[in-house]
């Protein structure tokens, strides 16, 4: 059997054709859900299908139009302008009152102009919109034209779902390699598992194995199949976009595990941004806020941790800077934690947006109003009672030591204070 079809890759010509044949996605395909119901009663809005690579969105536009019998039209947002668009408009209107749906890959890509020459055509109903992304639509999409289109959220096949698309792949004589190559169930579960959730990727590998390996009726194991993935030198890469959702996705993580003296989640989430390619001094300025904001006065060598943990990875670089930032994380991570800093200074910022700018008690002023000043480290203790704020605002709290590490003594010290200053 001729391993190179002609039909293109193996990921191509297995792309799913039926909702029958589409795996995974059942919380908006499953029956009675909204996105069913519009397909099967023809009323499918436009859309934005809002996913990661390699979990079937294309597919399921081209799905939708077969099932539809609407005329599809495709464009990619990388390749095409507004010129494109009109084209499109223009074929779209002259097809009329048959249906066309446009299916734009990659739609964040557009800018704004782009994005706003679609509105018109998608509000009349010229044709009807499928946009594919990869990014948070909140982030990277017009409003205008977000708030005329459903946002239809896709998640990341499981490895359930990429072991029956192998599965279909290996027996599959027609467009698959059915006949050309075997594997042993446990290795179908391991190609499974290390393909991150993209069905592209999955049999874009299976492909490269069948060619590297040819007809062989000997079923690959585990460990033959990691030794043939190690002779093509084919290491599955991180699924990360330093620019995009991901991005946001593990950073979030990262914080709120480092927050929650979670060390091994933090760990885990620091070694997914270095294997992503995150910029090192992304990582170190995170590192340096956490300190202040999460930890503060409960720990204060955390952001003399944090601060030299920048300056080390700035001087040593990847890949030895790892254990630099490793260093940090695990000690932010298990360090004591207080957010009265960061809670105390918002609150005074509150404060003086909502007061504006108050007059400062005449006695802390210079001149002739500071004869009435008194001198702290001239009583004992080095606190005397006087008034600091200004008139209206002097009872008000912004910060409240907490009984967290070495805030425990900052807690005490302002219990005397408070108790002197405002006797």
């Amino acid at each position: 059997m001729d391993l190179f079809k002609p039909l293109g890759p193996l990921a191509y010509r297995l792309r799913p054709k039926t909702l029958s044949e589409y795996f995974g996605q059942s919380h908006i395909l499953g029956e009675k859900t909204a996105l069913s119901t519009w397909i099967e009663k023809d009323k499918v809005p436009s859309l934005l299908l809002w996913g990661p690579p390699g979990c079937g969105k294309t597919t399921l536009a081209e799905i939708i139009a077969e099932k539809t019998g609407h005329r599809f039209e495709r464009l990619s947002a990388v390749q095409s302008g507004v010129k494109d668009i009109k084209e499109t408009v223009e074929r779209a209107l002259a097809q009329l009152p048959h249906k066309t749906i446009l299916f734009v890959d990659e739609i964040h890509r557009f800018n704004k102009s782009q994005q706003d020459s679609l509105l018109p055509y998608v509000e009349n109903g010229t044709f009807t919109l499928i946009g594919a992304t990869t990014e948070n639509p909140s982030y990277e999409m017009n409003r205008a034209l977000l708030s005329r289109m459903r946002v239809i959220r896709l998640e990341r096949l499981t490895p359930e779902n990429l072991e029956k698309i192998l599965e279909r792949a290996i027996s599959d004589s027609e467009n698959g390699l059915g006949g050309i190559i075997q594997f042993e169930k446990e290795a179908i579960s391991f190609l499974a598992e290390t393909s991150d959730g993209d069905a592209r990727r999955a049999l874009t590998t299976l492909e490269n194995i069948s060619i590297s390996r040819g007809t062989n009726d000997e079923p690959i194991s585990v460990e033959t199949l990691k030794n043939i993935l190690q002779s093509l030198n084919i290491q599955q890469p991180i699924g990360y976009d330093k620019r995009g959702d991901e991005h946001y996705a593990v950073i979030s993580a990262f914080i709120k595990s480092v927050r929650g003296s979670d060390v091994q989640a933090a760990l885990y989430y620091l070694a997914r941004m270095l294997e992503g390619g995150e910029d090192l001094m992304f990582i170190c300025r995170r590192i340096i806020i956490l300190a202040s904001e999460d930890i503060g006065n409960a720990d204060p060598r955390a952001l003399m941790v944090a601060n030299e943990c920048r300056e080390a990875v700035e001087f040593v670089g990847h890949p030895e800077s790892r254990i630099i930032l490793s260093q940090a994380v695990t000690y932010l991570a298990l360090a004591p934690k207080s957010n009265s800093a960061a809670v105390a200074i918002d609150a005074a910022i509150d404060e003086v947006q909502k007061t504006g700018t108050l007059p400062v008690p005449s006695h802390l002023r210079s001149g002739e109003g500071a004869k009435n000043y008194r001198y702290a480290h001239a009583f004992p203790g080095g606190i005397v009672a006087q008034d600091y704020l200004p008139e209206g605002i002097s009872n008000h709290r912004f910060f409240e030591a907490k009984d967290s590490g070495a805030e425990k003594v900052l807690k005490e010290r302002q219990k005397i204070a408070d108790s002197i200053i405002h006797s």
